[in-house]
């Protein structure tokens, strides 16, 4: 029988709620050095999870008020989850494919009781080689068409300045 999630899972994690001002959630992934929070309704129902990336692509990049912006209207709504009693290579098989590096743990009716994250299975008793296999599925880049981001803009820099050159004569010494 294999390791459960329970036996490696970090229990109680911090949460928010789905009013939480984004500020406020991203001072307390902070104190707690985590990269996410899971957000919960009615004391531990799991509706969300918000990111330190949701923070920079859905508020910053937007130009929304941290302040005055609740981390319900950036979190991620479409959500993985585990139980506790599901086998430890069930969730490495799990963040492989979806390419996640954290989890929620819940019980009946959605009920928040942990997550399990990257770090809780390396420091587990699981297979060094297996884990590694795992961390480096989970960081692949993702497939499929770049349809836009950065790459695109710093593309398009490079045209413009080539485009730029074109025109512009060589300068001569004198």
């Amino acid at each position: 029988m294999g390791t459960k999630i329970k036996e490696v899972m970090t229990t109680r994690p911090r949460a928010v709620e789905p009013q939480t001002p984004v500020h406020e959630a991203a001072q307390l992934m902070e104190s707690e050095d985590v990269g996410s929070l899971p957000v919960v309704q009615d004391g531990a129902r799991l509706v969300g999870v918000v990111t330190d990336r949701d923070i920079a692509i859905r508020l910053v990049a937007r130009g929304l008020d941290p302040d005055a912006t609740p981390v319900a209207d950036i979190a991620s709504r479409e959500l993985l989850t585990l139980t506790p009693d599901d086998d430890l290579d069930d969730a490495l098989a799990l963040m492989a494919r979806a390419q996640v590096r954290r989890v929620p743990i819940v019980v009946r009716d959605d009920e928040l009781v942990g997550v399990v994250s990257q770090a809780d299975i390396a420091r587990s008793d699981a297979k060094e080689k297996h884990v590694g296999e795992v961390v480096e599925a989970i960081s692949q880049p993702p497939r499929g068409p770049r349809v836009t981001g950065e790459d695109d803009v710093i593309s398009r820099r490079s045209e413009s300045r080539s485009h730029r050159d074109e025109q512009e004569p060589p300068a001569t010494r004198t």
